[in-house]
């Protein structure tokens, strides 16, 4: 198994990278949250998966070990294979398939293109006891408006700049930690607190 590669990006695009170490380039497949996270690097080191069938290995690149656990477990599911993982993962990202899997949020796997609500909720079944184990402090069940008002908190604090990341950890601790009606203002200046 290949764990990661490190050195000179030589091609880069919003889906692969090609890597060269040691005289090889290496075509790496990755996901539009890995792209955002390493669009300004000239050299890198990138967590790999590879993905073994009669006819290709093809190499899926990862910014976060988070990332690629996610992969792996979304692989694990009945019906995804890694083109519609890697799909996934540049639709959501890993804090947003974490919070849809534990809220049980059958809606926003949908939005994804070629996901239907039978994978979306085998997804949820499949991995939720998974998520909920290891995915400890970060794993918030929401309650439908909540999801609604945390979408549009963290619409609103990109839209101002934030790193989107960062904004989804700050607004899963504020809800954790005050989840009585929130307000969309309340969500937003609380988490502007926290980012400043």
């Amino acid at each position: 198994m290949i764990t990661y590669i490190k050195g000179e990006i030589t091609h880069k695009t919003p889906t692969y990278i090609v890597v060269e170490t040691g005289g090889v380039g290496y075509h790496v497949n990755i996901s539009l949250h890995t792209y955002s996270q390493i669009e300004k690097l000239d050299r890198v080191k990138i967590l790999t998966h590879l993905h073994i069938k009669e006819d290709s290995h093809t190499l899926f690149g990862f910014a976060d070990a988070e990332e690629r656990q996610f992969f792996v477990y979304l692989i694990s599911v009945s019906g995804i294979g890694p083109s519609t993982a890697q799909l996934l993962l540049s639709s959501m990202n890993p804090d947003e398939i974490r919070a849809a899997i534990v809220g049980e949020d059958v809606e926003a796997f949908r939005r994804v293109k070629g996901i239907g609500p039978k994978t979306a909720k085998q997804i949820i079944l499949d991995l939720k006891d998974r998520v909920m184990k290891e995915g400890g402090e970060l794993a918030v069940p929401l309650a439908p408006q909540n999801n609604t008002m945390r979408e549009e908190a963290l619409s609103a604090l990109v839209a101002l700049g934030f790193n989107r990341i960062h904004v989804q950890r700050a607004l899963n601790r504020i809800i954790r930690l005050d989840s009585d009606n929130p307000t969309v203002e309340g969500l937003i200046k609380a988490a502007l607190k926290e980012l400043s």
